[in-house]
């Protein structure tokens, strides 16, 4: 007997093509893409009006499974956090942030990260594994219909995704699209492609390979002027050097819903926030595209002890943002958010552990599962973003 399958795995496509493997149309498909997207229905009993025959062949073959919640922690800001096992010991965390216009959740893509950046605590505790399609979307799914209760609305209440939370989104592409493809469906959660954004640290193949699958906002995580402090900072600098970078970005606003990039850039004291710095980020940006073709986003660093960085002080980001903004660059400063509950830009995982004990629960739930004997516990990934 054959596995049942998760459908939050499938974009609609997908779904509609699985459905005609049991012999059933599509607009029995889009049905039950809404059931499960739009009502957060995940019982298949309770999908009235799909046909008797499909439900018994969706309790036979298929299940709808969001990932285990191991804490949610709620900010005196309104900022919720999560905190989703994945497996293996691993945890990975997606961070709902409330304003005024709009409700933004930032999601994971992976367990860990493999680019290594120095301010980024995720990247110190290395790399476990890409999450699949339906661990991407598990995260908007749980969170909307979470929200939906809270709050008490039946209105949609995430208006904005950004990939922004643990992980490098375009070194796992095959899983990414298809989430992104759920998250636009208007059968799913109906979200603009203006309201969707993609933060990478520059995997230039895949923003070229993003630009035609699924266009959405992009944001890069640049954090340095040149290329000899970006090696350093961002390694990944040293395969895709910024004349390569700033190439793609020209090529992939020719398919974005925005006209303009995003440049994100984490403030790191004596680094990468000095005067000069700022007048080699405006040559940068005027010898490489014409007009205001990006915006800065400058993010205050969250130190943490390996990373020997420290913030830079209110006065340097400040001056730094007004350098910029007087060249015609427009700069805005990030504020943080869910500092209470570590759910600021660099906070994730490991700080929350420490907290809850949660290496110590995934544990004694594996050993006291009889599936799980035997099951090793990596120690639990220590967050960081491309920016929250």
């Amino acid at each position: 007997m054959h596995p049942t399958v998760n459908l939050l795995d499938y974009d609609l496509e997908s779904l509609v093509a699985w459905c005609g493997q049991l012999g059933e149309k599509r607009f029995r498909a889009t049905q039950l893409f809404r059931w499960i997207h739009q009502k957060g229905v995940s019982d298949f009993a309770l999908m009235s009006d799909l046909a008797r025959s499909l439900r018994d062949k969706l309790t036979a073959q298929a299940h709808v499974s969001g990932l285990p919640v191991l804490s949610q922690h709620i900010s005196s800001d309104g900022t919720i956090k999560w905190l989703f096992d994945v497996g293996g010991g691993n945890a990975v965390e997606t961070v709902f942030i409330p304003e005024t216009d709009r409700g933004t959740l930032c999601v994971s893509s992976q367990a860990g990260c493999a680019v290594g950046c120095r301010f980024c605590s995720t990247g110190h505790q290395g790399f476990s594994r890409n999450l699949s399609t339906g661990e991407i979307i598990a995260q908007l799914w749980h969170a909307e219909h979470f929200l939906r209760g809270h709050l008490g609305t039946a209105e949609r209440v995430i208006s904005n995704v950004v990939m922004m939370g643990m992980g490098e989104p375009l070194q796992n592409y095959s899983a990414l699209v298809p989430a992104l493809r759920t998250m636009l469906d208007d059968h799913g959660y109906g979200l603009s492609r203006r309201r969707v954004t993609v933060s990478t640290s520059g995997v230039v193949p895949m923003m070229d390979r993003l630009s035609q699958d699924a266009p959405v906002a992009l944001a890069v995580s640049l954090h340095a002027p040149n290329d000899a402090l970006r090696d350093y900072l961002v390694p990944l600098n040293r395969k895709y050097p910024l004349h390569e970078l700033m190439a793609a970005c020209q090529r992939y606003l020719a398919y974005a819903p925005r006209d303009f990039i995003t440049f994100e850039y984490c403030m790191l004291d004596g680094v990468n926030d000095q005067p000069e710095h700022a007048r080699e980020l405006i040559d940068l940006v005027r010898t490489s595209g014409r007009g205001a073709w990006c915006k800065f986003n400058l993010i205050p660093f969250n130190p943490f002890p390996a990373s020997g960085l420290h913030r830079s002080s209110a006065a340097a980001v400040e001056a730094f943002a007004r350098q910029l903004a007087e060249a015609g660059i427009v700069t805005t400063v990030r504020k943080t958010r869910g500092d209470d509950i570590d759910a600021a830009c660099g906070q994730l995982a490991g700080e929350i552990r420490d907290r809850t004990g949660v290496a110590q629960r995934i544990e004694w739930q594996r050993r006291n599962a009889p599936e799980a004997a035997g099951t090793a516990i990596a120690p639990l990934s220590r967050g960081g973003t491309h920016g929250i």
